[in-house]
């Protein structure tokens, strides 16, 4: 019995009814042999841990663009707490942790530069729109390795394409990502909103915070908490008091933290930075790699700059329209 086989058969003993067992896994789109240590759903983690566009998302922004400090979250950091936040669900449920965490780190591979502003800018350029969870579909699947794709299992696709909106996962551990995407970005938000001067936390709605808890951690150990508790069965739940307290919650930050004037007065420069670079790009396709190139020749122009200014890190897009737009000083030798 290989290490993998033993890692199998403990599954099946110690994983609840509604887990995906990685031995039933739909597969991947191109057969592979497979791996003497590790499961299918080892194997996708690894690859997305070790991938291009993973790497990318430490300077891609959260929610706040180019914030001054160390402790701000960007991209990256948001999905390392969605992965631990979607781990501990997981585990609490028996459901398969591997599983959980492939899709947790996957999910935002295709955000694009500048957080939700960006996807916004690129939504109204693109035929068709733009939506990221859509883009980290195609990231791995055609984009990584060079056009090659990572091949991934159908369960981490699925809950890949189905974290944020539309369809619900087709597993729990998809389901638990979904779930967790929302706990995370709630939370980190308001702490980093607080941090920033944005909000003060004597605002919060007091409702929500006598369900939830006044700090960053009680509320998160409330929500996951009640979830584990009301979830099962194929569902994935809160109950009526914590899902009214959570939804409170949003509401308020939409309201008022989103959409403050001094957190996003910078991000109408990104609907015209994404457009210059869109436009100029779309003019002249041979200033994007081969690999755009190539995808500009199969599947049109418009595919290929919206891939490759969605896969752009923040500081990336700034200097390449800085190179474009920005007058350079003369080096007088």
């Amino acid at each position: 019995m290989t290490i993998r086989e033993n890692t199998q058969q403990i599954e099946r003993l110690v994983l609840g009814p509604y887990a995906a067992l990685s031995q039933n896994s739909r597969g991947r789109s191109r057969p592979e042999q497979e791996d003497d240590l590790r499961t299918c759903y080892q194997r996708d983690r690894d690859r997305i841990i070790h991938c291009k566009a993973f790497r990318r998302l430490k300077q891609k922004t959260q929610v706040f663009l180019s914030p001054e400090g160390d402790h701000y979250r960007t991209r990256l950091t948001h999905t390392l707490e969605v992965a631990q936040i979607a781990r501990t669900i997981a585990r609490a449920l028996r459901l398969n942790e591997d599983l959980t965490e492939a899709i947790a780190l996957g999910h935002d591979l295709g955000h694009t530069p500048f957080g939700h502003a960006g996807e916004r800018a690129l939504n109204k350029l693109c035929p068709g729109g733009f939506s990221h969870y859509r883009q980290s579909l195609r990231v791995v699947d055609t984009l990584e390795k060079n056009g090659a794709g990572l091949n991934l299992s159908w369960e981490v696709r699925n809950g890949i394409i189905t974290h944020t909106k539309g369809a619900w996962a087709r597993t729990m551990e998809g389901k638990t990502v979904r779930v967790s995407d929302h706990i995370a970005f709630l939370n980190h938000d308001i702490e980093d909103a607080i941090s920033a001067g944005v909000l003060d936390a004597g605002a919060l709605p007091g409702e929500a915070v006598a369900v939830l808890g006044k700090s960053k951690s009680a509320r998160i150990t409330t929500m996951i908490t009640d979830l584990v508790a009301h979830s099962g069965n194929g569902t994935m739940q809160f109950s009526p008091e914590v899902e009214a307290a959570y939804t409170t919650l949003k509401d308020f930050m939409y309201s008022t933290v989103y959409v403050d004037k001094n957190a996003k007065r910078e991000e109408k420069k990104v609907d015209g930075l994404v457009a210059a670079l869109y436009e100029h790009l779309s003019s002249d396709p041979a200033l994007m790699p081969n690999l755009y190139m190539q995808v500009a020749y199969s599947e049109g122009v418009d595919r290929a700059v919206a891939d490759y200014i969605s896969g752009m890190s923040d500081e990336f897009a700034t200097r390449l329209f800085e190179e474009l737009f920005v007058p350079q000083k003369w080096h007088i030798v």
